[in-house]
């Protein structure tokens, strides 16, 4: 007997989803899934509707029309079980200054209702171990630098156990360390079954630490998938092929003409730029032909677009309408 394959659940639905401003539309009939147990990122240049959708994702604001279902939640029919589904992480939220940490984290840990007051504090203290601070909660909030007070403003997210995710610009302001210690400890959340959907304006950052993302432009949906899917749909799936031969170039650039993939042949000296959009056999036979037919090369290097040129070239688009 064939058993079927194990399907994953939805965490996050949003069916077209639109939210205006007056007569600007910030989001413009988006529709997307994302399945539970992913790290999904949102990028997209200053003004494609990143935060707006978040807001609404958030309940903390009403959509002009559309759907969300949060963990098979509609978050319209039934706001209390969404909020307690989600936890929300604004850009550069503040902290009180009258504070320290640890009362902070536990004012909200009373709030959520987390048991009695040494759970609460017991939670808190979990908390700020996930986030690395744990000596700093006996420091006044205003104390903190940027990078600090986003791993607070973190910890509080995760105080009730949050099913899902949103986390706005997270790493804004964060040096490299707590840029790193920020995707170790996403990847352990998702590991507990929760759901993190992370913005960022910087697509490379969300490349490395998510498991999928999406691209917004003037509040619509660009492309959604793994990293490579989303190259492919911005129609950068195209590589950049360097070579540099002993001697000649020219030649060689000559016998590439007409060869499956290229679109391109830029020569500097010995060496020569390929824009190649072909299959890896393709490149595989390019390879091998130029060997054969004697040409000697010291390097091969192969580069595919990145991602900080593909979000350049949306953002550029924007300012040519």
């Amino acid at each position: 007997m064939q058993t079927k394959p194990e399907t994953r659940r939805t965490a996050i639905e949003i069916r077209d989803l639109r939210v205006d401003y007056g007569d600007f539309v910030a989001v413009d009939d988006v529709s997307l899934q994302v399945p539970a147990g992913e790290v999904f990122g949102l990028v997209g240049p200053n003004g494609a509707g990143k935060t707006s959708t978040f807001r609404v994702l958030a309940t903390l604001m009403e959509p002009t029309y559309g759907e969300v279902f949060l963990d098979g939640v509609d978050i319209q029919e039934d706001i209390e079980m969404a909020r307690r589904i989600v936890g929300y992480m604004p850009d550069l939220a503040p902290v009180p200054s009258d504070l320290k940490v640890g009362e902070f984290l536990e004012f909200h840990a009373a709030a959520y209702g987390l048991g009695t007051r040494q759970q609460q504090r017991d939670r808190v203290a979990e908390c700020l171990e996930e986030v690395g601070m744990t000596e700093q909660r006996k420091a006044w909030c205003a104390k903190l630098s940027r990078g600090q007070t986003q791993r607070v403003v973190l910890a509080k997210t995760l105080l009730h156990r949050p099913r899902v995710m949103i986390l706005d610009e997270p790493a804004s302001g964060l040096d490299p360390l707590a840029r790193r210690d920020l995707k170790d400890a996403l990847r352990r959340l998702v590991k507990t079954g929760a759901t993190v959907f992370v913005s960022s304006h910087i697509l490379s950052e969300l490349a490395e630490m998510c498991t999928s993302l999406c691209v917004m432009n003037r509040g619509k949906l660009l492309a959604a998938g793994t990293a490579e899917e989303v190259r492919r749909l911005m129609g950068n799936g195209g590589r950049r092929l360097t070579m540099k031969f002993v001697s000649q170039a020219e030649a060689a650039a000559d016998w590439m003409q007409g060869k499956p993939g290229i679109e391109a042949i830029a020569r500097e000296g010995e060496s020569l730029t390929l824009a190649f959009a072909g299959e890896e056999d393709h490149q595989a036979e390019l390879m091998a032909g130029l060997v054969m037919a004697g040409f000697r090369m010291v390097s091969f290097e192969e580069r595919k677009s990145s991602f900080e040129e593909i979000l350049v070239e949306v953002a550029e688009s924007n300012r040519k309408r």
